[in-house]
């Protein structure tokens, strides 16, 4: 038998899974403001406001959707542009984007580089105003969140951008890699390739000096800050301690590096099994039930055992690259695993999408994820396995690529 990876038909299977998530986002526009937050049978949750990361994955999914030839997906992923562009999520006076309707509290570069990766999927998908989006998230990035001297994005400034939060954040680095590859393969210009090399380069040092359990919190001089939020352990956005689904999507964004750069002698892959492989041993079924705990201490010890969608989906995104790299069995055997706890746990056939979090017992909470925000996580997981490891997603879905 094949392994799944290479098997027609559970390339089928997940074209219908693409095809199943992105008909639960359709409700998701409020016009002239942005996307909303979903809720558990996909209706805007008025108690969220308008998030301009929502917003962007908002565009970004349904512009991938554009480009699948789904209909409807058009009017979607406009309707996010237009307000990316034009709506209350962008500064008028300073520049850049809130991070939500409210205009209030800093503004944060994990927003902005969704903004990029947004605007570079909604430019090859032809959407009205998406080239000039990108261009202006582009030089915001460059003025605002870019630090030169080491090589990594600022976490948040100042609305007016005159000062600058002295934490300094993984997290929206690993999304800029992302949004960096994206652009680089939109607009020619290798420079955002370079940029996203350096991150990558400073994350992958800090894993290996940590056993492979990446550090997500820093001083504004980029010491590690172990202990940060250790009385908020299951934060949405900086939990306490080691994040075992970003070791699994830096895994596979090593991977997505090296095939762009066209560099097999720098050691990515080597890097991206061990980060994938701590983060298995740590999080799978550690606690002895099926599934990925959200966050462990510096010795592996479970601290937040709830289990989120999104690392089962970056679970089943980083064994499939690895497949693909390596061409090594044992990421196919993992690949096949993990959707299969995607589909017994996660996935509601009932309700549509994915719960977007469960309890240790592997039951649907709300304590952290409430409804079931967006898709970006889900709708990727159906189709990093079917493309090759670069070009980024869309550019690789516009030029045919796809398979299945």
């Amino acid at each position: 038998m094949l392994p799944w990876p290479r098997l027609p038909q559970h390339l089928t299977w997940l074209q219908s899974e693409t095809q199943r998530l992105l008909g639960f986002g359709v409700r998701a526009i409020v016009p002239g403001k942005g996307a909303a937050w979903l809720d558990g049978s996909g209706l805007p949750d008025e108690s969220h406001p308008v998030e301009t990361w929502i917003t962007c994955r908002t565009a970004h999914v349904y512009s991938l959707g554009v480009l699948l030839g789904r209909p409807g997906s058009q009017v979607l992923a406009q309707g996010a542009v237009d307000a990316l562009a034009l709506g209350p999520l962008r500064d008028a006076t300073h520049g850049g984007w809130f991070h939500d309707a409210r205009q209030q509290g800093a503004k944060e570069a994990y927003d902005h580089a969704f903004v990029v990766l947004a605007s570079s999927s909604a430019t090859l998908a032809g959407l009205d105003g998406a080239r000039q989006l990108l261009d202006d998230a582009l030089d915001t990035i460059m003025e605002r969140f870019w630090d030169e001297e080491h090589g990594l994005m600022v976490d948040a400034v100042s609305p007016s951008f005159d000062s600058v939060d002295p934490y300094r954040g993984i997290n929206a680095n690993m999304h800029s890699v992302e949004a960096f590859l994206a652009a680089a393969d939109v607009t020619g210009d290798v420079a955002w390739l370079r940029r996203a090399e350096r991150i990558a380069r400073f994350a992958r040092s800090q894993a290996e000096a940590n056993q492979w359990r990446l550090p997500e919190h820093f001083d504004e001089d980029w010491v590690p800050q172990l202990e940060y939020n250790v009385d908020r352990p299951d934060d949405p956005f900086r939990p306490y301690g080691a994040t075992v689904g970003h070791g699994l999507e830096w895994a596979r964004l090593f991977l997505h590096l090296q095939a762009a750069l066209g560099d097999t002698e720098a050691g990515w892959v080597d890097a991206a099994v061990s980060l994938y492989d701590r983060a298995v041993a740590d999080g799978w079924a550690a606690d002895g039930k099926e599934g990925f705990v959200y966050t462990t201490g510096w010795d592996g010890t479970p601290v937040t055992r709830d289990r989120m969608h999104w690392v089962a989906a970056e679970a089943i995104g980083a064994a499939a690259a690895l497949y693909s790299a390596t061409g090594d069995e044992r990421f196919a055997s993992d690949y096949a695993r993990w959707w299969d706890h995607a589909e017994t746990c996660f996935i509601d056939r009932f309700d549509g999408s994915w719960f977007h979090q469960l309890d240790p017992q592997n039951r649907p909470t709300d304590t952290v994820w409430p409804g079931k925000p967006d898709l970006y996580h889900a709708v990727q997981a159906t189709l990093i396995p079917r493309l090759p490891l670069t070009p980024s997603l869309a550019t690789a879905v516009s030029r045919g690529l796809l398979q299945g």
